[in-house]
């Protein structure tokens, strides 16, 4: 297989030349402008941080990637779906809320905002895994699947399940809708906390197979297992926190379905991928904290290829020195201390991430073999 080309610059910058400047460079010169982007929308997929955490991508650089696509005729908009569980990102109002105060609005970043999967994460489209193992139909945000062209810009940093969070789960978890973030997350069916349900039988309505069955004596949900197919659509509907799934997918098998569902997103139309690699916290944005970094601050890095993107990335990080004071340093120092010989492992050692980007070779997402060309 011919290797894929990642373009590579640093974070050092000349006087008066800003690295959102440098950012624009960069995508330049790794190709962005072969794509017709002329009158085309443009979803910019990124991850707006959780309130509380300051580890998310600053919106300058969100706005560089906007202005580029603009000089090219195109029409952006930054995207990304709700979460699967309780915080600030779990409906599209309070998603928003949580954008702009962490400084993504139309004047910062030169675009909209929209939320991929709706008001209450319900709004999603079943898209085909073409080779998929584990999915056959990916649950993906509608207006994801509306664009014309899909983006993905990435703030490359640790994961307490998956070992890093990369481009492929910035795609496959992000884009995917709740349901759909259920799929990749969870195995089995739901139940109904009690004490939280309030009987207002909202989850019923987007039941389509008579999984929900309402006491008319206790007034509230209880779930009809023999109907119910695990599908997470009433998980979208509880406003209350109700509604919960306890059978959590093994770190394999979440990494797997991460790759079927990027895989989903990416086939048939124009992609563009960005990873920064800064600010490495050990845990996902999606935390309300984030820690001090474990690695360094490596650098920016684009390609047509999201797995030799992902590959390049942790091939950088594998060769940085880990940073004193970490989460990472502070595992090492430890007298039972076992050397996995990975920087993510050793951060995160219940965490894995190299079934991800096997079985997204495997399927035909991209190439782990690529050529890194370096931009000044």
């Amino acid at each position: 297989m011919k290797k894929s080309k990642v373009y590579f610059t640093d974070f050092r910058t000349k006087l008066g030349e800003g690295l959102p400047t440098k950012l624009k460079k960069l995508i330049k010169k790794a190709g962005i402008e072969q794509i017709d982007m002329d009158n085309k929308f443009v979803a910019i997929k990124m991850h707006f941080g959780e309130l509380g955490n300051l580890g998310f991508l600053r919106p300058n650089y969100a706005r560089a990637v906007a202005d580029v696509v603009k000089e090219l005729g195109g029409k952006p908009f930054l995207t990304d779906c709700n979460t699967l569980y309780p915080g600030s990102r779990k409906n599209a109002l309070e998603h928003l809320e949580c954008a702009w105060e962490n400084g993504f609005t139309p004047l910062t970043v030169g675009c909209p905002v929209i939320i991929g999967d709706g008001l209450k994460g319900t709004d999603d489209i079943m898209v085909p895994v073409i080779g998929g193992e584990y999915i056959k139909e990916a649950k993906i945000g509608h207006a994801i699947m509306d664009a014309d062209i899909l983006i993905s810009l990435t703030h490359f940093k640790g994961h307490e399940a998956a070992g890093f969070g990369g481009t492929i789960k910035n795609i496959g978890m992000g884009c995917g809708s709740r349901a759909g973030k259920k799929d990749q997350h969870i195995n089995g069916k739901p139940n109904i906390i009690q004490e939280k349900c309030k009987g207002c039988r909202r989850c019923q309505r987007e039941c389509a197979n008579n999984g929900l069955m309402f006491d008319d004596v206790k007034k509230k949900m209880t779930i009809n297992t023999e109907n119910c197919v695990g599908c997470g659509r009433c998980l979208g509907a509880c406003n209350f926190g109700a509604i919960a799934f306890t059978n959590w997918a093994a770190n394999k098998e979440l990494n797997c379905r991460m790759a079927e569902y990027t895989k989903a997103v990416v086939d048939g139309r124009p992609c563009f991928h960005i990873s920064l690699v800064i600010d490495v916290s050990p845990n996902c944005d999606c935390h309300s904290e984030n820690d001090t970094p474990i690695l360094p601050n490596l650098g920016m890095f684009a390609s047509f290829d999201p797995l030799a993107l992902d590959q390049a990335c942790v091939d950088a990080c594998m060769s940085a020195a880990p940073l004193p004071n970490s989460q990472l340093s502070d595992n090492m120092s430890k007298p039972n201390f076992k050397d996995h010989h990975d920087h993510f492992t050793n951060s995160t050692p219940e965490s894995e991430w190299s079934t991800c980007l096997a079985h997204a070779e495997k399927i035909g997402l991209g190439s782990r073999e690529y050529e890194l060309i370096t931009i000044k």
